[in-house]
């Protein structure tokens, strides 16, 4: 099961309390005061790391508590303290605070090793040797432990991927990605086939090589919840290039340029919500992909999609998923955007 958010409730361990305690010793007159401190409690940690590619593990456990520090002993012997909780958490999960109806951004874990504290234990408290004067030798005040931070966390994973297919359910982007890639995804001819998203690892040759996701198709109306509606455009936010796989084939009953049209449109209608993400969306690089030409009836119809796009300097690459046709023209066109993009990032 593919999980890409869940919210969760996190509790860091309290402190331990001080310890009121004196001196009794045989042949020790004035013993005093030796009452110990208490240990802190344990803090809560999110880390990033590649042994995890789902959050499903909080979808049936979304309580987590770490451990409580010590009390305070006498002898001045301090509290243990609580042991700090580390969380795994898959590359690429956006982690927010959830308070008042808001959710407030606290970290984005985008790489394998990134940490973050989201939680922290609480101070544990003195103990009566802590409070000792010269005016006061006896005292008998002691601290409680301070309480551990508590948090509703809503977790969110933004899958890392170089290039993003979108277009129509039944497009073909499910076939074009078993064609380049070692990914399995499930293929059918009905729409909607592909309900989660996808990823595959696209390798050209030793030196170059690239992660394609899958998203599930989008229809009209998507912006408004139509179909699956927006929900794993969140995925496509880190990538580098747009690939607008556009079904060619008679079956369809659709003009390629109309579903071009479309899907581009949908994605503007949801970048014009205000949403960070889809704001990234909208200057994405594009590229199509003229799928199915191993069946195309009509010419004419990739002549006109190619004029159209033309226009939208648009690059356009006649493929076939299920038979190969275009398919290395295509791979070596999204190289390009991918390398131009990490060269502009890096300079």
């Amino acid at each position: 099961m593919f999980v890409d958010e869940v919210d969760i409730r996190i509790l860091a361990g309290d402190g331990g309390n001080g310890c009121l305690s004196f001196r009794r010793e045989m042949r020790v007159p004035r013993g005093g005061p030796n009452g110990g401190d208490g240990g802190n409690g344990g803090s809560i940690y999110l880390v990033a790391t590649q042994h995890h590619n789902t959050l499903i593990t909080y979808r049936f456990h979304p309580e987590f508590k770490a451990e409580r520090g010590g009390h305070g002993l006498g002898s001045n012997c301090d509290g243990r303290g609580g042991e700090d909780l580390v969380l795994g958490v898959p590359p690429g999960t956006v982690v927010s605070e959830v308070a008042g109806g808001e959710s407030i951004l606290m970290a984005d874990l985008a790489r394998n090793g990134d940490r973050v504290l989201v939680a922290r234990g609480g101070r544990g408290g003195r103990g009566n040797a802590a409070f000792a004067t010269s005016t006061n030798r006896a005292p008998r005040r002691t601290e409680p432990g301070a309480q551990g931070e508590q948090r509703v966390l809503r977790l969110r994973l933004k899958l890392l991927a170089d290039v993003g297919l979108v277009g129509f359910p039944n497009a073909g982007k499910s076939t074009l990605v078993a064609r380049i890639s070692e990914a399995r995804p499930k293929i059918a001819d009905y729409p909607f086939t592909t309900l989660t998203p996808n990823l595959g690892v696209v390798r050209l040759d030793d030196d170059r090589s690239f992660v394609v996701a899958d998203v599930p198709g989008l229809i009209e109306g998507a912006h408004l919840g139509h179909g699956l509606g927006t929900r794993f455009l969140a995925h496509l936010e880190r990538t580098k290039v747009l690939v607008h796989v556009i079904d060619l084939s008679p079956a369809t009953g659709r003009d390629p340029v109309h579903d071009f049209d479309v899907i581009s449109r949908e994605l503007e209608l949801f970048a014009g919500t205000g949403d960070e993400t889809a704001k990234g969306l909208a200057t994405k690089p594009r590229i199509a992909a003229a799928n199915k030409v191993d069946v195309l009836d009509d010419p004419d119809q990739l002549e006109r999609l190619k004029r159209h796009l033309s226009r939208l300097k648009v690059p356009v690459f006649p493929v076939s998923g299920a038979t190969g046709e275009g398919v290395r023209e295509l791979l070596e066109a999204m190289w390009r955007e991918v390398a131009r993009h990490n060269t502009v990032t890096v300079a």
